[in-house]
């Protein structure tokens, strides 16, 4: 079982499971989650984010089966971003899961940035000497560079040459999600969107655009998420 770092609130069904994009921590979803209500959210660090524990290796399955725990039986809405979104899908079977919400997921993917995905999966971490370069980097990885967010404690470490990111660099190298294929095997509703302005997602790749947002649409604007979310896509089962 993998060590997660888990923000969890709330306390009335459904149960909206949120999950992060690559490189980034469970502070992504505070913005949305104080927009939940009394709902209850479970938020994890994925693995080797954050303070979550690393794994051997990593795959989408691999990601998505070290979280399933976090699934509630009772009923729960999967919302992820990006990364996130494509490990959603593969918890679209667990029982329980009521749909799935997928903001930002890039589907598309060239044999050239695979490539360069593994190449970056295969560097060494960087370290940096201050603490504020690290959290530089934490920021441009989890595509938050620019955005009113500041850098939770748990993304960074300090280190006998620095400071470092706690993200696992390898996780670069999940290789292709293969979205269509889960999106046609989900047994159960899945709901997909984009940032009008996200310059990784194609338009047509998505039925449902965010108007005036870009990727991290859940940071830049969490209010715009709650219109994919209420009423839920489906009740609880009784």
């Amino acid at each position: 079982m993998t060590d997660l770092r888990v923000l969890t609130g709330g306390e009335s069904s459904p149960t909206y499971l949120l999950l992060h994009g690559l490189g980034a921590t469970a502070e992504v979803w505070a913005g949305l989650a104080a927009l939940l209500g009394e709902s209850t959210w479970v938020a994890p660090d994925l693995p080797g984010h954050g303070g979550s524990s690393p794994l051997p290796s990593y795959s989408f399955a691999g990601v998505a089966a070290a979280v399933a725990e976090l699934v509630d039986p009772g009923g729960t809405v999967i919302v992820g971003h990006s990364f996130g979104g494509v490990v959603g899908l593969h918890l679209a079977g667990r029982p329980g899961v009521l749909a799935v919400v997928g903001v930002g997921i890039k589907s598309d993917w060239s044999a050239g940035e695979l490539a360069k995905a593994a190449e970056m999966a295969a560097r060494p971490a960087p370290s940096y000497p201050t603490r504020e370069e690290a959290a530089q980097r934490h920021l441009r990885v989890a595509g938050l560079d620019g955005l009113l967010f500041e850098v939770p404690p748990s993304a960074l470490v300090e280190t006998g040459d620095g400071w470092r990111p706690t993200f696992d660099q390898r996780a670069f190298a999940v290789g292709d999600p293969q979205v269509e294929a889960l999106v046609a095997a989900s047994p159960v509703p899945v709901v997909l969107a984009r940032g009008e302005h996200d310059q990784m997602v194609a338009p047509g790749s998505a039925p449902i655009a965010l108007p005036g947002l870009g990727h991290n649409a859940h940071v830049e604007d969490p209010g715009a998420l709650l219109t994919l979310l209420s009423p839920p896509p489906l009740s609880p089962p009784v």
